[in-house]
């Protein structure tokens, strides 16, 4: 009788939907709002991701579900071993596109594009639109259309933004500074690498600072301790790297601080877009110290602003300093230029005909 219960399950149940996201942190944020949205539907979904062992997930499967959220890294696992089964694929969703880019996961999604069905609708999500990103919806597109709810690559308009020029000593120093003066209790913290995420977080604990570093280098349940930590009050300040930046969804986070600019000037917008969430007002601060000038120059660029400078007297920056290559630490994609945060606004929708809204 269980048997033939799992059989009717499955037989119901088959994957139509999949969505594709960069990091396991987005891969479960948006499984809790499938979750929720489906919550008086008869539709059952599971996500899955790396960093964890494979056979709960694949139990889950067995069980049947129509929405999978899954990292491409992953949901191939699965393919490989058999245990997930794509052929009634009827929705295709790229969340967070830009980020796929920029972590070469293009391969990836190639392969699991070869394996489902041609005959889909197909979603791309993508709060930044460069022109990388047009030839990915010009690739896996067909005929898209293009649905903008903000200014291509704009910063929240109700995210108060600030650089604040020091040396790069200093640093470590302003934002203990900044925490403290501010009675901030609840900070995320942005550095361009992982050891410069361990080593800030374990300067903050000595500074009087409770925080935790979160970046992929980390375990799973390492990851989602700290960020519940986090959400929880138990820590003030989270250090991140980018990767992170995509997975933490927190309604009221009143402050983001660029400890190191990004590389990346559409990190940025996603980056500050982790303040002034669901229409609450947030901060955002940068620390930028004279090696990270045109990376300054190339967001305000970006975003078509220049962002207020403020200078605190005793860590105004010293003029004879001069500027010096800066140390990518080894970073997938890393380089010297901009290229191509909260959503600003959303991708291509394509494959679709007029009579059927999908093809």
């Amino acid at each position: 009788m269980e048997l033939l219960s799992r059989k009717q399950a499955q037989k119901k149940h088959k994957v139509r939907a999949l969505i594709l996201t960069p990091t396991r942190e987005l891969a479960l944020q948006v499984a809790e709002n499938v979750a929720l949205y489906a919550k008086h539907t008869p539709f059952k979904s599971t996500v899955i991701f790396g960093g964890v062992k494979i056979n709960p997930q694949i139990a889950q499967l067995r069980k049947g579900v129509d929405i999978v959220i899954a990292t491409p890294g992953r949901l191939l696992d699965h393919i490989s071993q058999k245990t997930i089964d794509l052929r009634e694929i009827e929705f295709l969703v790229l969340d967070e596109a830009d980020r796929m880019l920029d972590m070469g996961f293009v391969n990836d999604i190639k392969k699991i594009i070869n394996i489902i069905p041609k005959q889909r609708q197909t979603l791309l999500f993508s709060a930044t639109y460069s022109d990388a990103i047009k030839k990915l919806s010009n690739q896996f597109l067909n005929a898209p259309t293009l649905i903008e709810v903000a200014r291509t690559n704009a910063s929240s308009e109700i995210v108060k933004q600030a650089v604040y020029h020091v040396d790069k000593t200093r640093k470590r120093e302003l934002l203990t500074h900044l925490i403290n003066e501010g009675k901030w209790q609840q900070v995320l913290v942005f550095t361009r690498t992982k050891h410069g995420a361990n080593r800030l977080s374990g300067q903050l604990d000595k500074d009087g600072i409770t925080s935790a570093a979160i970046h992929g280098n980390k375990s799973q349940n390492a990851r989602t301790k700290a960020l519940a930590d986090f959400k929880k009050g138990d820590i003030r300040v989270l250090v991140a790297t980018d990767i992170a930046a995509r997975g933490i969804d927190i309604d009221q986070l009143p402050h983001v601080v660029n400890f190191e600019l990004p590389n990346v000037s559409e990190d940025y917008v996603h980056r500050i877009g982790r303040t002034g969430r669901a229409g609450n007002k947030g901060e955002a601060i940068s620390l930028v110290c004279v090696d990270e000038d045109e990376f300054l120059e190339g967001i305000e660029k970006l975003i078509k602003k220049d962002i207020p400078k403020v200078w605190i007297k005793e860590f105004k920056p010293d003029p004879s300093i001069k500027a010096e290559p800066i140390n990518m630490g080894g970073n997938r994609g890393a380089r010297n230029k901009p290229r191509g945060g909260g959503r600003a606004n959303a991708g291509a929708r394509g494959n679709t005909n007029a009579r059927r809204g999908r093809r």
